[in-house]
């Protein structure tokens, strides 16, 4: 035993102590390394929130390595990509006419600004703003349009719709990039109401369509009838006297008629 520890006394003395206090403060640098955890790294299509002590900062980390102060500062990642939100939402039109609303948005928010929305509407702000703003602007152009002109000006009522929504949510430093009505429906009696609408406006077309057609045939039939009746106008007019003779001696087989009396008709042929 006492060889040991002059053994160990040897190896301080030699410098070894020196080497065993830096091994083990190596150790315990490395140690608060891990559990304080000075660093930190933001995801691609993130950003990044400084939080000194709890309050939000004005940085706002881009993406990659970055070094925070280990106790004082904690980061919040927010995503900057490009997300979608779908509502289904019921809304009612200028003739009081019920309609359901399936919308889908597509929606990011600035870069800049993760901080400014972090502290204003937290991780949570789709369900917060995006989804309600929808559901409001849906109502609020509805309302401008009877029902039938929402399936006829369905392009004028997306646009405004996006218009509106988009002025919403710029308050908020969310920006609309894409906005597409998926589908809307009304009651089952007004649908009935719209099909036998079309129905007999098909019908109507169809009779027009007849009726041109009836039109068109007799117009026909009568410039049929006048050319016949002036062609044949035309052949009476070129008719005359020796041409019924020509036309005789054409058609006379050279047998002259008899008679009952046995003798031969007399025939002028001084015109002949």
């Amino acid at each position: 035993m006492d060889e040991i520890m002059n053994g160990v006394i040897e190896w301080f003395r030699g410098g070894g102590g020196k080497r065993f206090r830096n091994i083990i403060i190596g150790v315990i640098l490395l140690v608060s390394i891990i559990i304080l955890n000075p660093f930190v790294t933001v995801d691609a299509g993130h950003r990044g929130v400084v939080l000194n002590f709890g309050s939000v900062g004005d940085t706002v980390l881009n993406e990659g390595l970055h070094f925070r102060l280990p106790i004082v500062q904690r980061i919040e990642t927010m995503s900057v990509q490009i997300l979608k939100t779908k509502v289904d939402a019921d809304a009612a039109t200028k003739d009081l006419q019920d309609t359901a609303f399936s919308i889908v948005v597509n929606h990011h928010i600035k870069h800049d600004k993760v901080n400014k929305i972090y502290q204003t509407l937290g991780l949570t702000y789709e369900s917060k703003i995006i989804s309600p703003s929808i559901e409001e602007a849906c109502k609020s152009i509805t309302a401008k349009y009877t029902a039938e002109e929402l399936v006829t000006k369905r392009q004028e009522v997306s646009g405004k719709i996006k218009q509106l929504l988009s002025s919403n949510l710029a308050v908020f430093d969310i920006v609309i990039d894409q906005f597409n009505i998926v589908n809307f429906s009304f009651s089952e009696s007004f649908t009935k109401a719209i099909e036998d609408k079309q129905k007999e406006e098909q019908k109507g077309l169809e009779a027009e369509r007849k009726l041109v057609r009836i039109k068109t045939e007799a117009a026909q039939e009568v410039a049929k009838a006048r050319a016949a009746a002036e062609s044949l106008r035309l052949k009476k007019a070129q008719i005359t006297p020796r041409l019924l003779q020509l036309e005789a001696i054409k058609k006379w087989d050279g047998k002259l008629p008899t008679v009952s009396s046995g003798t031969t008709p007399f025939i002028n042929l001084k015109n002949f």
